[in-house]
């Protein structure tokens, strides 16, 4: 079994419809380490030993938040310039990070066809999401296409939210199962519930 990370970043979760939601199946999924930052750093004061502890015992790392101005809340981002260290995650010596996955799992405010070319915020989200990408690829992380909800305020109303929901926990299982298809999900865009690439568990010896 692979150990999972949950790098849950949300700073207005009363608002959330969805997100919250989210966070309470990964905080309920035993072998998923849940971690709230805005919780544990409201004056984003990062430990950062304590961070980089926790990076070195799991291997599946994730980031879940809204995405807020084409990026993520300001506390993953402080994270990252605190945590990922030169000779730690990256640089000559730095490869404490290898091997390990690292996926996005967001929500966005807006319709799927506003993050087109042709749409209103003019990139598609995984190109908004290229910064995240390059810091794997820098950390010698194995980037995994992000699971994504758009439109997210409407979903409860519309009866998509409960199929991302159930998907986000067969995904986190299959993470920690290893029953996540890797190899499948590097030749797509974005994971959504209906699009999961899993295989079947294998029985034990």
């Amino acid at each position: 079994m692979a150990k999972v990370l949950v790098l849950f970043a949300h700073p207005g979760q009363r608002h959330s419809r969805v997100n919250i939601l989210m966070a309470k199946i990964a905080g309920s999924i035993e072998g998923v380490t849940f971690v709230d930052l805005y919780a544990d750093y409201p004056k984003l004061d990062i430990d950062i030993d304590v961070e980089q502890a926790r990076l070195l015992k799991h291997d599946v790392i994730i980031f879940q938040f809204p995405i807020y101005w084409y990026s993520t809340p300001s506390i993953l981002k402080e994270w990252q310039d605190l945590v990922l260290e030169y000779g730690f995650a990256y640089g000559h010596t730095g490869d404490k990070l290898a091997g390990k996955l690292f996926l996005p799992v967001i929500t966005a405010g807006g319709p799927d066809h506003a993050y087109t070319e042709q749409g209103s915020n003019h990139f598609r989200l995984r190109a908004l999401l290229s910064p995240l990408e390059q810091t794997a690829n820098l950390c010698r992380m194995r980037f995994v296409a992000p699971y994504a909800l758009f439109a997210a305020h409407d979903a409860r109303g519309d009866g998509r939210a409960e199929p991302h929901l159930e998907g986000y926990r067969r995904l986190l299982e299959a993470l920690r199962d290893e029953t996540f298809d890797i190899d499948a999900a590097a030749g797509m865009e974005l994971l959504s519930a209906e699009t999961l690439p899993l295989r079947e568990s294998m029985p034990h010896e």
